[in-house]
């Protein structure tokens, strides 16, 4: 949890969505953005229980909130939710690209439709989510992206979902230039291995359970808390000026060799 000494209400009055926003870091970023004033829709597509507690969590801080229903894969389904934003708040001033999914196989196991599985909710849904959600998005509207380590690093059975993140890197800096006309500033924050629901998608021998648990050179391991004080931070006015780049929260992690 952020120090609300430090944050304040900096985001009071601001209308953010948050796709994946049920469970794991996409909760802790509806959580905090919700702790900084700002009024938080949440996108989620099949766990309804996790919607309906999260969106309990928010209520209970005070945070005026709301769930919509969506598969931010689908392109009816994303100009669907961006109309329910509108209908609803009239606007939207913070948009944060979390949701993913994927399977997690070699390039040789991979099928063609896990393939467009993955970078249809991955890669084209953000894509496709910003360019409507700029529509109504004032000027000083911010979209973050979500990216990890495997864009850049190779990790194992993690090519379809590596590539996605890739893609969703360079989705961010097309778009930085691209909306920067506009006054909407467009960042990706890649976020070391956070201990959610995600990790279970590892098998077990790949050993991804036990690098999320093991402290990184900042002396302890990443939190959900710590990837979102980081997203809520460039949803501010400070930040005005960081376009279009990687923000990476890992603890320094990605500076070993291990």
């Amino acid at each position: 949890m952020s120090d609300s000494s430090a944050t304040g209400k900096r985001l009071k009055g601001k209308i953010a969505l948050v796709t994946g926003g049920s469970r794991g870091i996409g909760r802790a970023i509806a959580l905090e953005l919700g702790r900084r004033g700002a009024t938080v829709i949440i996108n989620y597509l099949k766990n309804h229980a996790a919607a309906r507690t999260t969106i309990e969590e928010l209520e209970a801080l005070g945070v005026e909130c709301a769930r919509i229903k969506a598969h931010v894969g689908d392109e009816a389904a994303v100009e669907a939710l961006v109309d329910k934003v509108e209908a609803q708040f009239g606007r939207l001033d913070i948009l944060i690209n979390n949701a993913a999914s994927g399977v997690m196989r070699t390039a040789s196991e991979l099928k063609a439709k896990h393939w467009d599985w993955t970078m249809d909710v991955n890669a084209r849904g953000p894509w496709l989510l910003s360019v409507a959600a700029a529509r109504l998005m004032p000027e000083g509207g911010r979209i973050i992206n979500l990216s990890s380590p495997g864009a850049s690093r190779v990790l194992p059975a993690y090519f379809a979902v590596g590539v996605s993140k890739a893609a969703i890197e360079a989705v961010t800096r097309y778009l930085a230039v691209e909306l920067g006309a506009k006054g909407i500033s467009v960042n990706t924050v890649s976020a070391g291995y956070v201990m959610t629901d995600a990790i279970d998608a590892f098998p077990d021998e790949l050993g991804v359970r036990e690098i999320a648990t093991h402290p990184t050179p900042a002396g302890r391991v990443i939190t959900p808390a710590d990837v979102s004080n980081v997203v809520a931070m460039l949803c501010g006015s400070d930040a005005d000026m960081i376009r279009g780049q990687v923000i990476v929260v890992d603890g320094g992690e990605s500076l070993q060799l291990r």
